[in-house]
């Protein structure tokens, strides 16, 4: 009797929750085929679990239209040699974690020549440049979403997509233990801990640190019994915060944990967050938060004048309740002061509170139910089916 092939999975992830996503996805697959190879761009959680790395994850840590242009020749190079290199081992699927601007075009190249290809987390195509939908479509057999909403959006533009719920909703619990995150990290069980989460980007960081350092100045000097915390996702972006901390004097102390940041908001009574997968870990972890976002200006000014963006809404914790429920500053609405005030006038809003715990409850229900393994079955599942792309073409 013959052995079974092994199943070979390429795989690129960018940045930390892209490899945390591939990281679960491997072991999901794993178990049902116990024979499986993994090569591509990895973190060291996905290292951990088998995959063998051609290149870091963080190498696609790069935000925004403008931003990513000094990147640019870099990014390039280094697209160009995975799709050789891709082609050359042909893998039975390709996977590409998150990274959209990056994993599309990748994706687009291995596709046409006739490698399966899946894009695990849909760009938020449905929020702005509507028309990319199209171009995902004959880029990929399959997109997984980890947002519910986002199925019937592919559906309308005959775009294959599974909703697979989203894996950081498996991995918080229902209820979070408060008091043993409290005794982990060292704080009193009766102190207000407020959380500060400029990003794990280090743009990001310099771009908000100094005004999420304001805002503590101003929640301290108005309720000198708060105390800080600010996980830090590398020690880079631990490096840029202490140097904004020179830049606000008048900051108070700041507890720096190198990262735990679930840890830190499970601890929490609130926190300042920078838009993305933070906001829905304070989510999951069903904290009130003030939802901040900053990019480059001519970044900003491209989305405006181009009116690009189709959403109410930019925060993930409010586009998944449907209304504004957390507040939201954008580029020059950002400050120390409106964060703080933004913060301290729901710190003790008891009927808010209840409201916002029940309706992060009903989310956290709505994205729990084992996204991994559902994503290992639909990769599994398209594997077992015909091509079916001429039908989009």
């Amino acid at each position: 009797m013959t052995q079974a092939a092994p199943l070979r999975v390429g795989i690129v992830a960018g940045e930390s929750s892209g490899d945390q996503l591939g990281a679960a996805l491997i072991g999901a697959l794993r178990e049902r085929v116990p024979e499986l190879q993994c090569f591509g761009v990895a973190g060291p959680k996905m290292i951990a679990a088998g995959c063998e790395a051609w290149a870091a994850a963080e190498e696609l840590a790069v935000m925004g239209l403008t931003e990513v242009l000094a990147h640019l020749p870099r990014l390039l190079r280094l697209r160009a040699s995975l799709t050789a290199r891709f082609l050359a081992s042909h893998p039975d699927v390709f996977v590409g974690i998150d990274a959209p601007e990056f994993n599309l075009g990748l994706a687009m190249r291995l596709h046409a020549r006739g490698l399966r290809t899946v894009q695990y987390v849909s760009p938020q195509v449905w929020a702005w440049r509507q028309g990319r939908a199209r171009n995902i479509g004959h880029a990929c057999d399959l997109v997984l979403c980890l947002l519910p909403f986002e199925t019937a959006f592919y559906s309308s533009h005959g775009v294959p997509a599974a909703f697979v719920g989203h894996p950081l909703a498996d991995q918080i619990p229902l209820e979070v233990d408060r008091p043993g995150a409290r005794a982990a990290l060292g704080l009193a069980a009766t102190a207000t801990v407020v959380a500060l989460l400029p990003g794990s980007r280090v743009g990001e960081v310099e771009r908000l640190g100094a005004d999420f350092l304001r805002a503590a100045a101003w929640l301290a000097e108005r309720r000198p019994d708060i105390e800080f915390i600010a996980p830090m996702a590398t020690a880079r972006a631990r490096e840029v915060f202490e140097s904004k901390q020179a830049e606000v004097p008048a900051a108070p102390r700041v507890l720096l944990i190198e990262g735990h940041a679930q840890q830190a908001l499970a601890a929490c009574d609130a926190a300042i967050v920078a838009s993305g997968t933070a906001t829905l870990e304070a989510l999951l972890s069903r904290r009130p938060m003030v939802v901040a976002y900053r990019l480059g200006a001519l970044t900003a000014f491209l989305l405006r004048r181009l009116r690009l963006v189709k959403v109410p809404y930019f925060s993930q914790p409010n586009l998944l309740v449907g209304r504004l429920l957390v507040p939201e500053l954008l580029q020059e609405q950002v400050s120390g002061a409106a964060l703080g005030e933004a913060l301290l006038g729901r710190l003790s809003d008891t009927a808010y509170l209840r409201q916002l715990d029940e309706e992060f409850r009903k989310v956290h229900e709505t994205l729990r139910g084992g996204a991994a393994a559902r994503a290992a079955e639909a990769i599994l599942a398209l594997l077992r089916a015909p091509l079916a792309r001429e039908a989009r073409r």
